[in-house]
């Protein structure tokens, strides 16, 4: 973990910010001894959130190719 005084990161503050998204954090120091921690945030959208495709097949050809699919399986009852 880096440490920056606060004149240094405000000096550097594209690289304290740099610095903190490679380590996960970062302090930064003031004179008079208090000490803050510097966290990248975690992004808020869901990663199973994709665009939509776009397409020329319809629902019926989509339904068709399953249920032709689910046929051509040989399903086994004990």
């Amino acid at each position: 973990m880096k440490v920056y005084t606060y004149s240094e990161a405000r000096q550097r503050f594209a690289d304290v910010l740099k610095q903190a998204a490679l380590d996960g954090h970062v302090q930064i120091r003031r004179r008079d001894g208090q000490v803050f921690t510097l966290r990248p945030e975690s992004p808020a959208g869901s990663p199973l959130d994709v665009p939509g495709v776009t397409t020329d097949v319809s629902a019926r050809e989509i339904v068709a190719w399953v249920r032709d699919g689910r046929r051509s399986t040989k399903r086994f009852v004990e």
